[in-house]
């Protein structure tokens, strides 16, 4: 028997959600839901929903999308929206569009999240909803030859100005849109937005309001739990586009502190209480693992070494490593391994008695800006003053700016170190950057 069969009456099922009313008050959590659910009847519910978890003590960031809506108001203008690979190529026109609507879209949120009609599920209710400028972006740039142009990614999330607001009881509202510091305004992904809020904040859930539901197995059966490691196996059966772009979410959000991820049923209108508030759930739970270990590699990390560096080495960021010669110098790298997987490595090459080289530094996407490239690159200098050397030198083509925020110096090529000047490739035209470390 079910369980919202077994507690029909009402205070029978107040009484066995007030465990969950009493665990969740005073915890984080995201709510990330597309433009969909703004045009659909059952949207007054959902805000009722929200109302009343912020009365229960709960701390509310909403993200919205509006894809739907630019996508509609683009057909009739008569414009062709543009995709690859599934991402909006957003140009002049589309982030106008973009910017109209999530600035309308707000708007109406807040109107009815304002409402405290009498004779409603929000009677006497008053909440304080913030929006602002708390989500950093980039742009997302070229990739396959493709300009992205005002489409971004989230480059960072002004967390204490964010967690401010959340501890002084606002419920904060976030669009699409991020802000560079040069003014520029960039289109993302809210499910991006979502994700990588819910890790800056550190955020016991983060759920996802979705047009399927929960993810279903072969016999098309609701999965009702997943691990990490279950998840990462289902990403690889999965076809469907939507599926994939959630699940890589997930698990680059467990991976990184959040604590559990919902996918429920947006359609259902019980669905999110019912997720919250009763043992078996609605919809599909991911929960990350804790095992993590940083450490020398040895011959058995190779196969997990070579998936790690070799979408980097397809998009020219590193040199490309066949797998003997990984197994050859499979001793000067340091991996960070979590839960069975390399998640981080980077090598120290000696070249003399002074210099060593820093390379192959390669962080898993789900990790990146974890600080785990970080904690590599210490364990390297501590292992390159152990072996007395005094200079690291590290050659990129792209990531230029992170080794200078991290002591590197540019210099030039004559300063190599004549064993690694000889080996310059002219052609990939590297540029040079050295570290000066203590000696041991």
């Amino acid at each position: 028997m079910k369980e919202e069969q077994k507690h029909t009456h009402p205070i029978d099922w107040f009484r066995h959600a007030s465990p969950y009313i009493n665990k969740h008050r005073g915890r984080t959590f995201v709510l990330a839901f597309g433009g969909e659910a703004l045009t659909d009847a059952q949207f007054p519910h959902l805000i009722h929903d929200i109302t009343l978890l912020s009365h229960l003590g709960i701390r509310l960031v909403l993200v919205h999308g509006t894809r739907t809506q630019i996508d509609q108001e683009m057909a009739k203008l008569d414009l062709e929206p543009l995709y690859h690979k599934g991402l909006r190529i957003t140009d002049n026109t589309a982030l106008e569009l973009a910017k109209r609507i999530s600035g309308a879209v707000r708007i109406e949120i807040e109107a009815l999240l304002s409402m405290g009609l009498p004779n409603t599920p929000m009677s006497g209710a008053r909440l304080s909803i913030v929006s602002g400028n708390f989500v950093i972006a980039r742009p997302l740039g070229i990739h396959d030859g493709i300009d992205y142009c005002h489409t971004g990614e989230v480059r960072r999330i002004e967390v204490d100005a964010l967690r401010s607001q959340l501890e002084g009881g606002n419920l904060v509202l976030l669009s699409s849109l991020g802000y560079s510091p040069t003014g520029e305004v960039f289109n993302l992904r809210f499910e991006d937005v979502a994700a990588e809020v819910a890790v800056a904040l550190h955020a016991e859930k983060l759920l996802y309001l979705t047009e399927a539901g929960g993810l279903l197995d072969s016999h098309n059966q609701l999965i009702r739990e997943l691990n990490t490691r279950e998840a990462e196996k289902l990403l690889k059966d999965t076809n469907t586009a939507a599926s994939q772009l959630l699940l890589k979410n997930a698990i680059h959000s467990c991976r990184r502190g959040v604590e559990r991820v919902h996918l429920i049923n947006r359609l259902d209108k019980d669905a999110l209480l019912s997720e919250l508030f009763t043992r078996d759930g609605s919809g599909t739970l991911i929960s990350g693992t804790i095992y993590e270990d940083l450490r020398t590699a040895t011959i058995d990390d190779v196969g997990g070494l070579l998936e790690l560096i070799t979408p980097l080495e397809q998009n020219g960021t590193l040199i490309p490593r066949t797998r003997e010669q990984l197994e050859l110098e499979i001793d000067h790298f340091t991996v960070i391994e979590r839960d069975g997987t390399i998640i981080a490595c980077a090598a120290l090459h000696p070249i003399d008695s002074d210099y060593g080289e820093l390379a192959c530094v390669a962080t898993h996407p789900d990790y990146t800006g974890s600080g785990r490239a970080e904690t590599i690159i210490e364990h390297i200098q501590k292992k390159a003053r152990e072996q007395n050397l005094t200079k690291l030198l590290a050659l990129t083509t792209r990531t230029s700016h992170w080794f200078q925020e991290r002591g590197f110096l540019p210099v030039e090529i004559s300063k190599l170190p004549l064993k690694k000047r000889t080996l310059y490739n002219y052609q990939r035209n590297s540029k040079v950057f050295i570290k000066k470390i203590n000696a041991k």
